[in-house]
């Protein structure tokens, strides 16, 4: 039976910054634990660092509150940033004004970031439970030596030539039938 995993979000819409410069610090927290990109959110310097930090929280708190009403049960250690945009917003025209009366227009863009927390998945092979291999103490002296296991080394690839080819032999036949 597969386990289908949750994902919890919060947005950010019409922030004030090019999605670009968003994009350089949702890079950096994309992929990681809750903790520690919420660690790396807060020291980075970039101007929206704190909104992204106060995003993830929120995603975070979103994350506990939907799986308290669910009752599923939700371990917060076991979080990570599964999905972190920002996409184009509207983009505001303005004007600024220009040698000779004339005016130069420029546009200010807006972000909206989408944050996507969701909880890992334990792995398949991971180990909870170590367990001692039964050894077996009495030595089977009966066995045939050939029936062991022998190990042996691989042997090396042969050495490729570098010796050229010799010339075929049928231009000298050619040669004798044109003459």
């Amino acid at each position: 039976m597969a386990v289908e995993t949750r994902e919890y979000r919060a947005e950010a819409r019409f922030q004030r910054v090019s999605p670009q410069k968003a994009r350089l610090v949702l890079d950096l927290i994309k992929g990681r634990g809750v903790e520690e990109a919420l660690t790396v959110a807060a020291f980075t310097k970039k101007r929206i660092a704190p909104v992204i930090h106060k995003l993830l929280t929120s995603a975070v708190d979103n994350a506990k509150y939907v799986a308290g009403e669910q009752g599923v049960d939700l371990d917060v250690d076991n979080l990570y940033v599964k999905l972190a945009l920002a996409n184009d917003g509207p983009r505001m025209k303005r004007i600024r004004p220009a040698p000779m009366g004339r005016a130069f227009r420029y546009q200010r863009r807006l972000t909206h970031i989408i944050l996507s927390v969701a909880e890992r998945e334990a792995a398949a092979g991971l180990v909870t439970k170590v367990e001692e291999p039964v050894v077996e103490l009495k030595a089977d002296k009966t066995a045939p030596k050939a029936a062991k296991a022998k190990i042996e080394k691989p042997k090396a690839a042969p050495k490729a030539s570098t010796a050229k080819k010799a010339a075929p032999k049928a231009t000298k036949e050619k040669a004798a039938k044109k003459a």
